[in-house]
């Protein structure tokens, strides 16, 4: 399974997934379907499948023209996400399994930024390999999503199960946020050195335009603020020894960064 980033609207990402032996590709999160279009004549490959991560328009907004011209195509989507997202077909639910393209994916009930939100784990298929994480915007490089139906406990929870998966996991997120996300990190967890030189090396690719997706999620644990809710030196900036509260503010304050 090859994995293409395809950029869309002013900082979103959409990941076309190549099965290039049987020359079938699914789609993640298309809030566009141009570039996806675009991307699979370039392939040469036909559409089967669309995984919708949550229900907001820039994840789900190609939904429709894409199954136009792809009327077989499968639309997966989280089971409470029923009637909320366009197509769908599957109602998934934490510990379904999923085929995309060649591989098997598992689902993580991940609500917090929607009541709904789900993410696909593909496990490395060896030791050695890579997994692979597709979690919409519930983690980001550097950040997590804003809380639009969930609580800051439920959040921590999901947050907590990604934290769990192997350091040695690519994480595609859907935005390019990581910037900003570093420069508040920065702010709240101003000693960690991972984190400082973290920041410099973001702000020279951006600098040329280059993307900072996929992150890894080894080096999330070490750098992202709001997978550290519970390291001692936040909570005293956040003063609280509640982990959830220590998330919470972190956010608020995030908020209004």
């Amino acid at each position: 399974m090859d994995i293409h980033r395809v950029a869309a609207f002013r900082d979103n990402y959409i990941f076309v997934l190549h099965d290039v032996e049987r020359g079938q590709a699914a789609v993640v999160d298309p809030g566009d379907a141009e570039p996806v279009f675009h991307t699979l004549k370039q392939l040469g490959a036909t559409l089967t499948a669309i995984f919708n991560t949550h229900h907001h328009s820039d994840h789900v907004g190609g939904n429709r023209q894409l199954l136009e011209q792809f009327p077989q195509a499968q639309v997966y989507g989280g089971i409470e996400d029923r009637g909320r997202i366009p197509g769908q077909t599957h109602f998934l639910q934490e510990g379904d399994r999923v085929p995309i393209c060649d591989c098997q994916a598992e689902v993580i009930f991940v609500p917090g930024h929607t009541r709904a939100h789900i993410a696909y784990y593909v496990a490395p298929a060896t030791p050695h390999d890579w997994g692979e994480l597709f979690c919409g915007d519930t983690l980001f490089a550097g950040g997590c999503g804003r809380l639009f139906e969930g609580t800051p406990q439920q959040m921590v929870e999901s947050l907590g199960k990604l934290r769990q998966l192997p350091d040695q996991t690519r994480v595609w997120c859907a935005h390019e946020y990581t910037l900003s996300n570093l420069k508040f990190a920065v702010t709240v967890d101003g000693t960690n050195a991972a984190l400082q030189q973290r920041l410099k090396q973001v702000q020279a690719a951006r600098a040329q335009d280059q993307p900072t997706v996929p992150t890894e999620l080894g080096l999330e644990k070490q750098t992202n603020p709001f997978l550290r809710w519970d390291q001692a030196n936040l909570q005293q900036a956040m003063n609280s020894t509640s982990t959830v509260q220590t998330f919470a503010r972190l956010r608020g304050k995030k908020d209004l960064f």
